[in-house]
């Protein structure tokens, strides 16, 4: 996993967490890279020498859409956000429906329109998030600072 600092046209700073530099460029050029402040789509990558690669992760598998690994906590100060954003992400996330390990199925029944449309969160593994991929079934993988229980 890359972390790649990034900012839009507005000068708002963000981090994106990508499988690897491809990966974003490709998540860029179909616009899918947007600011969480403003949902600005004109975002440039900003000089940063911060990289993360789990262990044991193979560099061309696409990311779990939630990873269950350890990971240390990660300050709000340290995300880059204002505390405000923070908490409104949060709460965006809490009001999705957390289909755990039924991700990849329930995301195919949406994808698929066996199931109404809603927001959903859960776990997959590598093999499952590159086979969603691959069916062109669109998700995004949130970072630890967004699902971590904060209560």
């Amino acid at each position: 996993m890359i972390i790649f600092e990034l900012s839009c046209a507005h000068g708002h700073r963000f981090e994106g967490w990508f499988a690897s530099g491809e990966e974003f460029a490709r998540q860029q050029e179909r616009k899918l890279v947007t600011c969480p402040v403003c949902d600005d789509a004109r975002i440039e990558r900003l000089p940063s020498a911060r990289v993360s690669v789990a262990k044991g992760a193979a560099r061309d598998n696409a990311p779990p859409a939630e990873s269950t690994e350890e990971r240390a906590p990660v300050s709000d100060a340290a995300v880059g956000l204002p505390a405000e954003a923070v908490a409104k992400l949060r709460e965006l996330v809490r009001n999705t429906e957390n289909v755990g390990r039924r991700f990849p199925e329930e995301a195919r029944k949406i994808h698929y329109e066996e199931a109404m449309p809603r927001a959903i969160r859960g776990h997959a593994t590598r093999d499952e998030a590159k086979a969603l991929t691959d069916e062109g079934i669109e998700f995004t993988s949130l970072p630890d600072f967004l699902t971590r229980d904060t209560h």
